[in-house]
């Protein structure tokens, strides 16, 4: 079954469909930049523009860098102001045609919808305990799991590190903006994710965003974190399959299998339109 998926970034808003029975990209993703200032109605013409591109019809899926509770965004690091408070599946709907155009769209955390992919598919997959996936661009994002369940908008990119936002000191961003070599950017990350490790405790540690791509580069010079960290598998993918699975999850619930020890269920959760949507989705995709 395909679905597709819209990743909303800092910097770019990629797409494609997604066949989740493979936890794969079915068609090669198409990216625009995303448009500054990055207000509501312009990130939607690139959602728009992206979905377009392959004649889609039928279910998106859409994350956001930042919180997300009943469909409306709550917070706004690295996009415009003017989002928080905005119905983002409202607008994005209407943007794409309405559900009379065949588009019902629902809208996730990205770093939760990249977790979710990680969860069912890739470096996580079948892991109990507490695991974190943690996505490195231009903020940090966070997914937290507790026994394959979803503690959804955790932004622990916003921890306090050295008096300010741990992302301001070791997101991939600032180590380009201020031209850190691998060696002087390790320490950063290692301090936060010791950090991290102190208040949760976590088994694993999943890295994500482009950099995974080159984790041999900076994760062998992390050194006093007792967790796993592993890269992560479906790299800058994940939030594209992970927005399809939410979107499969929301509107096909029947088609929604179980990973090997994760809930096969929606739990708690229920991200259609007009549904609780507040509640953190099961890991089962």
């Amino acid at each position: 079954m395909n679905v597709f998926g819209v990743d909303i970034g800092g910097s770019g808003i990629k797409g494609a469909p997604v066949d989740l029975e493979r936890g794969e990209l079915a068609e090669e993703r198409f990216k625009v930049l995303t448009p500054h200032p990055a207000t509501p109605e312009a990130v939607a013409d690139g959602v728009q523009q992206v979905v377009e591109h392959f004649g889609w019809s039928g279910p998106v899926g859409a994350t956001f860098p930042g919180v997300v509770t009943g469909g409306v965004t709550r917070s706004a690091a690295n996009v415009h102001k003017s989002w928080i408070g905005t119905d983002a599946v409202s607008l994005l709907t209407s943007r794409l045609g309405g559900e009379a155009g065949g588009c019902e769209v629902t809208v996730l955390n990205d770093a939760d919808a990249a977790g979710l992919a990680e969860m069912h598919f890739g470096a996580a997959r079948g892991r109990m305990g507490t695991v974190i996936m943690l996505t490195l661009g231009t903020g940090i994002g966070s997914a937290v799991f507790t026994d394959g369940q979803l503690v959804a908008n955790t932004e622990l990119g916003h921890l306090e590190l050295d008096g300010h936002d741990a992302e301001t000191r070791a997101s991939t961003r600032v180590k380009d903006e201020e031209d850190l070599s691998w060696h002087e950017w390790a320490p950063r990350l290692q301090k936060y994710l010791r950090h991290v490790e102190m208040l949760f405790t976590p088994e694993l540690f999943v890295i994500g965003g482009g950099v995974s791509r080159k984790a041999h580069k900076f994760l062998p010079l992390i050194e006093g974190v007792r967790a796993e960290i592993v890269p992560a598998q479906l790299q800058n993918n994940a939030g594209i399959v992970g927005a399809a699975m939410a979107a499969r999850r929301a509107f096909h619930p029947a088609a929604v299998a179980p990973a090997p020890g994760q809930d096969a269920g929606l739990g708690a959760a229920d991200p259609r339109p007009g549904g609780p949507r507040d509640a953190a989705p099961a890991a089962g995709g």
